[in-house]
């Protein structure tokens, strides 16, 4: 029998069928980051060492949601970028109209990968999951605030 430690991460498999449901219902996928220097965003953006990505296919070009990285090309202020997140670093993918989605844990660590792994099994097989359906609340950088929904 394989150990946790062994299987791979769920983390990107829930990312890309969350992202699909945005999809596919009409909805805007964001995602929101924890950012250390793994993540590849526009620093100026960057708002108390999070960013919230908008990943749609409307705002986004060669998007690529991998096991290991999201990778895009996007705008910010009208200058053209290209965005890397590792998946350990996605806090959260919901829907901006509705804040249905899902919260990931995300640890400081920069070698988090292959202890999230472990985490993530362990949340699953727990009756208090980690991996908690989130809806927005206000906060005051004027964008939805991750709430977990017990």
């Amino acid at each position: 029998m394989i150990s946790n430690t062994e299987l791979p991460s769920t983390r990107p498999y829930l990312i890309r069928a969350l992202y699909d449901w945005c999809s596919e219902n009409g909805f805007t996928p964001y995602v929101a980051v924890k950012v250390d220097n793994t993540v590849q965003v526009p620093r100026e953006y960057v708002q108390g060492g999070e960013i919230v990505l908008n990943v749609s296919m409307d705002a986004t070009s060669s998007l690529k949601l991998g096991n290991d990285f999201i990778e895009f090309k996007a705008r910010f202020g009208g200058k053209p970028r290209e965005i890397m997140v590792p998946i350990h670093r996605v806090m959260a993918i919901y829907a901006r109209e509705n804040g249905q989605g899902m919260a990931f844990p995300v640890s400081d660590e920069e070698t988090a990968p292959a202890a999230l792994s472990s985490i993530e099994g362990q949340a699953l097989d727990s009756a208090d999951s980690h991996e908690k359906p989130i809806t927005p609340s206000p906060s005051s950088s004027g964008r939805p605030a991750l709430k977990r929904i017990k």
